[in-house]
């Protein structure tokens, strides 16, 4: 085994988990679930078959990742982050349901107890506030905040949030071309 499972973790057979990758206690990582190499899933996740993580990804205590969800490369994901997988959900509906599929690209930060609907993407380097309820796609490098998640700046690659002429404290510099927020 080229990861860390705590005792009281269950990763179920069929699983792949990369190499360094460590989860912690009471986790549940479902058979056909995906988690790259050097990810940190912390105590009391779920991981739903389906499910794709990419390597080095931060999901802190209490996320669900359900089927759909992809998680690219770098991401954080803070803890009791909801996300949901059907847009009209029911108990032991007859009909079949449409999976709706949502996307977290390379490096975004979802902040705790935030809420991500079914069928969006969420941005390179986006940053979610804490609590927020996204309900339509994030651009790269956006923060948003709120219920409905709404625009409240930009975000460097760093984190940190970019100044009015998108300039960052780490020194990178951004410009917008087409509303989009791209690196110079």
């Amino acid at each position: 085994m080229s990861f860390f499972k705590h005792e009281r973790a269950m990763v179920h057979p069929g699983a792949k988990i990369g190499e360094g990758t460590r989860i912690w206690a009471n986790a549940n990582v479902m058979e056909e679930a995906v988690i790259g190499s050097h990810c940190n899933v912390g105590d009391g996740c779920y991981i739903e078959k389906g499910a794709v993580i990419g390597s080095h990804v931060t999901v802190k205590n209490g996320v669900a990742v359900f089927d759909g969800v992809t998680i690219e490369d770098d991401a954080f994901i803070s803890f009791g982050v909801a996300f949901i997988n059907d847009r009209n959900p029911r108990s032991h509906r007859a009909d079949a349901w449409e999976l709706e599929k949502t996307l977290v690209q390379k490096g975004a930060t979802i902040g705790a107890n935030a809420t991500v609907m079914c069928g969006i993407t969420i941005g390179a380097y986006a940053v979610v506030g804490a609590g927020s309820v996204v309900v339509k796609d994030v651009p790269a490098y956006t923060i948003v905040v709120g219920n409905p998640a709404r625009r409240a700046g930009y975000a460097c690659r760093c984190g940190r949030r970019l100044n009015d002429q998108l300039k960052c404290a780490c020194g990178a510099s951004y410009q917008l071309s087409h509303n989009q927020v791209i690196p110079i």
